[in-house]
């Protein structure tokens, strides 16, 4: 079977299938771009903005500029390079599958990777994604410097300041 076959929106691909899949997707593609957004920027500025001024800033970067640029989903306003928004790419598009399988092999490896720098939040297991164990171990340790601030989950609440929120609601 041809790998690429089995392209598919990577939340629903197996880690082993997803690492597969980057693999050939790097074996065919021209060219790939990643852009790792640091935590203090998406606090500064807003996730949603963050990450479309992220995907406007590496379609600037390509040279020569890409012929054809599908983005999964948003429009990426004036000031971006022409682009067409597919609303669920990466589900009706092989190259918007395509990167986001890139992007999520690249953030689990940097997850497994900051899992060594910072053990005690498990992330080599949740990878970042608000699970009860991540919510526990946020708690219990507090948010560490690569956490975003402004993400007002209740996993950075202890359980006396989410009690004392709703007594005073």
């Amino acid at each position: 079977m041809r790998p690429l076959a089995e392209l598919n929106d990577s939340k629903q691909v197996e880690p082993a299938q997803r690492e597969e899949l980057f693999r050939a997707v790097l074996a065919c593609a021209e060219r790939v771009a990643v852009r790792v957004i640091p935590a203090a920027e998406i606090d500064r500025n807003g996730l949603h903005a963050s990450n479309l001024e992220g995907l406007r800033a590496v379609l600037r970067t390509l040279a020569p500029p890409a012929e054809a640029c599908l983005v999964d989903g948003f429009r990426l306003g004036p000031s971006a390079p022409e682009h067409q928004a597919v609303v669920d790419g990466d589900a009706r598009s092989a190259a918007i599958a395509a990167a986001s399988i890139v992007a999520k092999v690249v953030r689990d490896r940097a997850m497994h990777r900051l899992d060594a720098l910072f053990p005690r939040y498990g992330f080599r297991s949740h990878v970042g994604y608000i699970t009860p164990e991540h919510s526990t171990r946020v708690r219990e340790h507090g948010p560490s410097e690569i956490h975003r601030m402004s993400f007002q989950a209740l996993c950075y609440v202890t359980d006396d300041v989410r009690s004392a929120r709703v007594a005073a609601a």
